[in-house]
């Protein structure tokens, strides 16, 4: 049996690139925005503590859902494991992606 899958997703936020690991990644009803449910924290078995991922666990502690901008998500991997969510700062340039409007037809 397949155990759920497991996202990593880095995003832009704030001149930081946030690095969380949630269950559910979803195109979002609301146009440009990238809706993510179930957010991980916490590697089991882990002793150490790491200070970004508890500034990001009690940023999200209260989060049932985030909706995240198109253009400030840099990259969306499916991975086996969860590994430390974290934040670091932006060295050079980051590209966001690209969006485009819809078109009036």
């Amino acid at each position: 049996m397949a155990s759920d899958p497991i996202y990593r997703i880095k995003f832009l936020n704030q001149n930081e690139i946030y690095e969380i690991y949630a269950q559910n990644v979803y195109q979002s009803d609301l146009w440009g925005f990238l809706e993510i449910e179930n957010i991980i924290f916490g590697s089991q078995g882990s002793m150490v503590v790491d200070p970004t991922e508890e500034k990001l666990k009690k940023q999200f502690e209260d989060v049932e859902r985030s909706y995240i901008p198109m253009q400030a998500v840099i990259r969306i991997d499916e991975v086996k494991h969860q590994g430390p969510a974290k934040i670091t700062e932006v060295k050079g340039t980051v590209t966001p992606f690209p969006v485009m409007p819809p078109r009036n037809t």
